[in-house]
């Protein structure tokens, strides 16, 4: 079930990618997915479908790791705000960043929940649909 929910996930934002006008920074983007994918599903849980990426590793270190996971999430927000995406959505961004962060910091719930709360790519395709929706 976690992959097919990944895949609807990749399609979903490969089809927002596809709306997006000529403007839009192609390399930004292209940043921004890197860092959602190495955050939320680098890497396979061997022996299933199941994918995880750093966050819920980097949690595993008592409260160091999930602010290096939370400043590295800041990452998609700096850049979406540095497109134009709008101060709505970069609040709900920013709440996604923060809920990553508290309740990842729980000791052993927390890396549990890391491992299921897609904050980045959640937030990834945040920005693309408002950047779609911009230059509708």
């Amino acid at each position: 079930m976690a992959s097919d929910t990944t895949t609807a996930l990749s399609e979903d934002l490969e089809a927002l990618e596809d709306d997006l006008p000529a403007t839009v920074d192609d390399g930004a983007i292209e940043r921004m997915r890197f860092v959602a994918h190495a955050l939320d599903e680098g890497i396979r849980v061997p022996g299933t479908d199941a994918r995880v990426g750093l966050d819920p590793i980097l949690g595993i270190l008592p409260g160091a790791g999930d602010t290096a996971a939370a400043a590295v999430s800041l990452y998609v927000v700096v850049e979406a705000a540095r497109m134009g995406v709008s101060s709505s959505t970069l609040l709900r961004m920013l709440a996604n960043v923060g809920v990553d962060a508290i309740v990842g910091s729980v000791p052993v719930l927390g890396v549990v929940f890391d491992a299921f709360w897609k904050a980045n790519t959640w937030n990834l395709e945040l920005a693309l649909e408002d950047l779609a929706a911009e230059y509708e």
